[in-house]
């Protein structure tokens, strides 16, 4: 549904001049054509590169505007029978706003112009199908040869020469405050000339440093341009005025899929600290995390347009949920993000540790061969005890029965034991059960150090230890102490209380110096 609201504009109308290539169209037509006209050619992609190349200095200004347009032709070698294909890919190329805003198009037809240094053959099928008069576009036409050929343009065109549409804007002579929307420099000259009153760089597909310097405004869209001017939009609010922070990597389908959607995102490779978050914060409405970054309450007082907090991991502990709540921040995580992740991670870990293969290895790798299986076994039959029987504790419950494991659970919650599981009434009574304990806890404060010198004596002499859950529920001296004392045979670690923020930084913990630990940068 469209917003009625009324024109800002001054005057006794408004006229809208519209570009059309990257402006209408997320791509150049002319550069679209080459794709389909070089089709089977052996240099097809250098050729055009180099149109791509050509438009793009054109359109920042760096070349004159007839030269591009002869360079592009004679480069392309296209066919009259090529353009109701150019015409078909172009409708499946319209910008996202211009398609979201069809309502604005058809509703001030009588006053909006495109105005286009590309081809009218192309151009009046696309814009004329959103609403647009056909006698409201102008743009260069091709010249033919008898076979059809495509070898030039109509010279007699004010379009196909430089500065060209200052010359049809002189000639149109428009009545009214002129707004001119172009990613191009031959967009921008209509201002300089005197002939609009605002040039608005649209820079939805292309942004070109050149022309956005020139520009009274920078539209990211087409809804932005509708919003600065108060104009009816199928968007009450931008979303190129929405900022999205994603930080830690978040996965590049996320931060596409913010992007096509119009929002203004973000992007931050590493997690940051308290004051880094607070002044990258600001502004910010939707705020993306992993594990690593702390969204304190100091840091939720200083986010002033926060809306929501995406934790792209199954845990919530690196939040203060008590401070969003009453801020009314909304807090949501993927639970099932990476269950499958972490209990492939976890046999993988229990085979190479029960197997002795990492002092193999290492061995191997100094020139000694120990072909011996001392201290090296199956799985199968072997005891695995699980701390904590959630969505990763009941799936790798599945897949080590599967293997031929006996498997044990504790949890604090009454949870339904999956196969032939079973469940222990107590922790002590599952640490001194187990062959292999794997940690599948979460994060909360009361977790910490939940394994420590006390429940490592429970255990067996000889076990295997995981922890792929919160670096913090174990406690490392301890872990240390008895994997030197042999209570504990090996480990796999893949969390840590304190982890790098960056790959940049260095990792610093006790357990470098075991050699018989597994140790794995938080990647399950």
């Amino acid at each position: 549904m469209l917003t009625k609201l009324p024109m800002a504009a001054p005057g006794d109308q408004t006229i809208f001049v519209i570009d059309f290539d990257s402006t209408f169209t997320k791509v150049e037509g002319l550069d679209v054509l080459g794709e389909i006209s070089l089709t089977g050619r052996p240099d097809r992609d250098a050729v055009l590169a180099q149109i791509k190349t050509i438009t793009d200095l054109g359109m920042s200004g760096q070349l004159s505007l007839a030269e591009s347009i002869n360079r592009r032709l004679e480069l392309l070698h296209a066919h009259r029978d090529h353009l109701p294909r150019l015409v078909e890919t172009l409708l499946t190329k319209i910008s996202d706003s211009f398609q979201r805003n069809r309502g604005f198009l058809t509703e001030n037809a009588d006053h909006i112009y495109v105005i286009s240094s590309g081809f009218k053959e192309f151009i009046l099928p696309i814009v004329t199908s959103l609403g647009v008069k056909e006698d409201h576009v102008f743009a260069n036409t091709f010249v033919y040869d008898e076979a059809g050929n495509i070898v030039g343009c109509d010279q007699e065109n004010p379009l196909s020469t430089d500065k060209g549409k200052v010359k049809l804007m002189r000639d149109l002579n428009l009545n009214g405050d002129v707004y001119v929307i172009g990613d191009g420099y031959t967009d921008y000259e209509i201002r300089e000339a005197g002939l609009a009153n605002r040039f608005y760089a649209f820079t939805e597909n292309v942004e070109r440093p050149a022309v956005i310097e020139k520009a009274d405004h920078i539209a990211p869209s087409l809804d932005e341009f509708l919003y600065h001017n108060s104009l009816s939009r199928s968007q009450s609010y931008p979303k190129s005025r929405i900022k999205v922070l994603l930080l830690e990597n978040v996965h590049p389908v996320a931060v596409q899929l913010f992007e096509e959607e119009g929002f203004n995102v973000d992007i931050r490779k590493g997690a940051l600290d308290e004051d880094e978050l607070i002044e990258a914060i600001r502004d910010v409405s939707i705020l993306g995390i992993r594990s690593k970054t702390q969204v304190t309450g100091r840091v939720l007082a200083n986010a002033n347009k926060l809306m929501t907090i995406g934790a792209f991991c199954i845990g919530t502990n690196q939040i203060d949920l008590d401070t969003a709540r009453d801020r009314g921040i909304a807090v949501f995580n993927a639970p099932y993000s990476n269950t499958r992740s972490v209990v492939e991670l976890a046999i993988g870990e229990i085979i190479m540790l029960i197997r002795n293969i990492v002092p193999k290895s290492n061995l191997m790798h100094q020139g000694t061969w120990d072909k011996s299986a001392k201290n090296s076994f199956e799985v199968r039959g072997k005891k695995l005890g699980l701390v904590g029987y959630g969505n990763i504790g009941t799936q790798l419950s599945v897949v080590a029965e599967a293997l031929g494991m006996e498997v044990y659970f504790y949890d604090v919650v009454d949870k339904l034991a999956l196969g032939n599981a079973r469940k222990c009434k107590t922790l002590d009574e599952l640490l001194s059960i187990a062959d292999i304990i794997s940690m599948h806890t979460d994060g909360r404060k009361e977790n910490k150090n939940l394994i420590s010198y006390r429940e490592f004596g429970l255990m067996k002499n000889g076990v295997i230890f995981l922890n792929l859950s919160r670096g913090h529920v174990v406690d490392l001296p301890a872990l240390v102490d008895a994997l030197e004392r042999g209570k504990v045979i090996g480990a796999g670690i893949d969390v840590y209380p304190y982890e790098p923020k960056t790959n940049n930084e260095e990792f610093i913990n006790e357990l470098r110096s075991q050699p018989n630990v597994i140790l794995t940068p938080h990647i399950g």
